[in-house]
């Protein structure tokens, strides 16, 4: 089995292990695009995923705009289909919320944190090719939460009765990622990723940094992002 069927076989495990979730209070939607956009999931696991790779990029979750809508991590749009190459028929979650509609290519909603970090993987390497060369980006967790009113949850704040459950599920994923790509490196892109990289892969011969993460909701990211994280990349080795 070549190391991209068997990342195509570990998420199609997430998926299944992932959809049965049980949803507590405030959570009343989980979108599982390992599912329903399950396609240019695949296109972008068989296309860039087959290892080994010397560093991952390890993400949250899905953002509204962006893998929730083309199933690829920090999956801007504009980035995914032109920069990437990836592209293909989304489906719409089970139980998807009015203000949070999944339209797949056809969103017209820029997801500003993959559209940065795309953005400066382009600007480094030129070629998507050149840079999933050494390279390859992945999410913890799978899924985007929702409450009733279409407030976006992040994993970090999921009740307890929740995130216990599914950082087993996502721990043992990233375990499996990791063992199939061999990286020397996993780049936690923000604190939560960092965090739950340095727990899981505890006692395995991989090293755990974190770089700045890209959201324009932290003001430290709205100020040269790509130069704090080139810097902080550089300090740590990793280029």
């Amino acid at each position: 089995m070549t190391h991209a069927a068997e990342l195509i076989s570990a998420a199609q495990t997430l998926a299944g292990e992932t959809a049965s979730l049980h949803l507590v209070e405030p959570i009343a939607h989980a979108y599982n695009p390992l599912t329903y956009a399950w396609i240019p999931h695949r296109i972008y696991l068989a296309r860039y995923g087959d290892g080994p790779r010397r560093v991952v990029f390890l993400g949250m979750n899905p953002g509204p705009w962006g893998m929730a809508q083309t199933g690829v991590p920090f999956g801007d749009l504009e980035m995914v289909r032109d920069w990437l190459g990836v592209e293909g028929s989304v489906g719409r979650p089970r139980d998807g919320h009015p203000r949070r509609p999944v339209n797949g290519f056809d969103c017209h909603r820029a997801e500003v944190s993959g559209r940065r970090l795309w953005g400066f993987f382009r600007e480094r390497f030129e070629s998507a090719e050149r840079f999933f060369f050494a390279h390859f980006v992945s999410n913890y967790c799978p899924l985007l939460f929702l409450t009733r009113e279409g407030r976006n949850v992040t994993p970090d704040r999921l009740p307890a009765a929740m995130r216990n459950d599914l950082f087993e599920m996502c721990d043992r994923h990233l375990v499996r990622v990791v063992e199939v790509l061999r990286p020397q490196v996993v780049v936690g892109v923000g604190g939560f990723a960092f965090g739950r990289a340095g727990e899981a892969l505890e006692g395995m011969p991989v090293r755990v940094v974190r770089i700045l993460h890209p959201s324009p909701a932290s003001p430290a990211a709205n100020r040269d992002w790509s130069g704090t994280v080139t810097r902080q990349l550089e300090e740590a080795g990793v280029w």
